[in-house]
């Protein structure tokens, strides 16, 4: 194929393909990122979100990208999925509990926090992503660039709509946590050392383990959004 882009800006029928296939294989996979950017920022004031899921998008965006120039070296390295999938579970834990009680907190840092939760979080489950952007871009940089940023609304728009969920509903938080949890579960039973360590192969047992760490940060996080409200009940009752 041609060199493509950005090179002149020559862009041929074979780049355009591998452009839209960048742009589906990322709006498919970035369905679990908007549930992530809207768990983070559901407890902040509506001005305070933009801002969050602007720059919490924008970090994670530059981020993937730099993910894609070195994931191939970055998956070499022994326990790196093991390691993606405990951080995913922590965070699936925090943003199930994090509860009305950060809503007291001062909005600045409420938003450094949503922004760090995204940038991270999007970096930890964009593992698999960006390897098949890499894979469908022949490692051309220049088209792995172009298709995130054209795919980036589509996260946005997303993780706006299911805030606006979230709001009205509040056992979807539980589902967007299963998600990240579920994925969690996923990547560690993706890791071949791991495997080995448990003595299992991949197959229905790796699902049924990734379906119980699942169930188990549900209940988890229910049980302390339980002992909070109580903690907030006694408060409430003890000041009238």
């Amino acid at each position: 194929m041609e060199s493509f882009f950005p090179v002149g800006l020559a862009f041929t029928s074979g780049a355009l393909l591998v452009l839209l296939k960048i742009i589906a294989i990322d709006i498919i996979l970035s369905g679990d990122n908007a549930v992530v950017i809207a768990m983070a920022t559901r407890n902040l004031p509506k001005e305070q979100q933009n801002k969050a899921i602007f720059w919490g998008t924008g970090g994670a965006v530059i981020l993937r990208i730099i993910f894609a120039i070195i994931i191939v070296q970055l998956l070499k390295i022994p326990y790196v999925e093991i390691v993606g999938g405990l951080l995913l579970l922590w965070i699936a834990f925090k943003v199930l509990v994090g509860g009305e009680e950060d809503v007291h907190v001062k909005s600045q840092s409420g938003v450094m926090k949503a922004i760090g939760t995204i940038i991270l979080a999007d970096a930890i489950m964009s593992l698999d992503n960006v390897v098949a952007l890499a894979g469908a871009a022949n490692n051309h940089v220049g088209l792995i660039a172009a298709g995130v940023a054209i795919s980036i609304p589509v996260m946005i728009f997303g993780s706006k709509m299911i805030v606006k969920a979230m709001n009205r509903y509040s056992w979807i938080a539980y589902i967007g946590s299963g998600i990240l949890a579920w994925t969690a579960g996923e990547m560690l039973m993706k890791d071949e050392k791991l495997l080995q360590l448990l003595n299992i192969s991949h197959g229905p047992i790796t699902y049924i383990i990734a379906a119980l760490i699942t169930v188990f940060i549900l209940v988890a996080g229910y049980t302390a959004n339980r002992a909070i409200a109580a903690k907030r009940e006694m408060q409430h009752q003890h000041v009238h």
